[in-house]
């Protein structure tokens, strides 16, 4: 049976988003201006630090204690070995510090991201990038906004007119950094430039309002960007599977653009990979 979510429900939701995204950034700013201790996870590249792991331990406290029938999927208390659990039932997908390399080196592109699910659909996506303040907010068909202005993407309607962001990622497998090379080539041959702010959540909400036309990643998580996803489509933006498809939030790689027909004039010149499943 699917889950029903009345209007009033929707809005309950995003606003209990925003009250924990603002205690979250508290923490996020706090750990900011301190020394970090630093931890490693899939590579040298792949950052942890104790602020990630306190964020997320208590917002899975907060949400537990407001919503116990919901359930949760959070990078820190995520297994990489085992698939998420992800079922119709109303789901938090919670990065607590989306950007811990920007956040390790000081650089202030570092968000808290929080998306809902209902029947596996994103409803509510809230990103906060503290140190910035800057609260970027949605609902699933009411639009979304930051700090409280409407957003729409951009109305460049080629790929050759566009700014793409792309990220490196934190991979260092050899094929796979070779892959998004060539990509990164490529893409520069077609556009007006690339542009990496090392935060997934932070990508989609430039591309939601209008800087930059494209972003596209390999190896990213769900967590990553279901907030941001829902932000960008509430602004206009088409999300899609880098090879085209539909976009499926565990598989670990997305594609979204200003416009259909930029989204599909970027995927055609990418050489695709297939990072797995969350």
């Amino acid at each position: 049976m699917s889950v029903q979510v009345s209007s009033q429900q929707l809005q309950e939701f995003l606003d209990f988003a925003v009250e924990v995204a603002k205690k979250a950034g508290e923490m996020i700013k706090d750990g900011f201006s301190k020394k970090k201790n630093v931890e490693t996870k899939q590579s040298n590249a792949d950052l942890v630090t104790e602020t990630d792991q306190a964020v997320e331990k208590w917002v899975i406290g907060y949400i537990n204690e407001r919503y116990p029938s919901h359930k949760f999927i959070g990078e820190e208390t995520t297994d990489g070995d085992v698939p998420c659990d992800f079922t119709d039932d109303l789901t938090w997908i919670v990065d607590p510090i989306d950007g811990t390399t920007n956040f390790v080196h000081s650089i202030p592109e570092v968000s808290y991201s929080m998306g809902l699910t209902a029947n596996k659909e994103v409803i509510v996506g809230v990103v906060y990038i503290p140190v910035l303040d800057l609260m970027y907010t949605s609902m699933k068909g009411h639009g979304s906004y930051c700090n409280g202005r409407k957003l729409a993407v951009s109305s460049v309607e080629d790929l050759k007119q566009s700014i793409v962001i792309h990220e490196g990622g934190s991979s260092r497998v050899p094929a796979v950094v070779d892959t998004k090379m060539k990509n990164i080539h490529s893409i520069v041959n077609h556009s007006h430039g690339i542009r990496a702010y090392g935060s997934a959540a932070i990508n989609f909400c430039r591309v939601a309002d209008g800087q930059g036309e494209a972003y596209v990643e390999y190896g990213i998580h769900c967590w990553d960007f279901a907030a941001g996803m829902l932000i960008a489509e509430e602004a206009g933006a088409y999300v899609m599977d880098p090879d085209g498809g539909p976009c499926d939030l565990m598989k670990r790689r997305v594609l979204v653009a200003c416009g259909e027909k930029v989204a599909r004039e970027l995927s055609a010149i990418l050489t695709h990979l297939d990072m797995g499943r969350d």
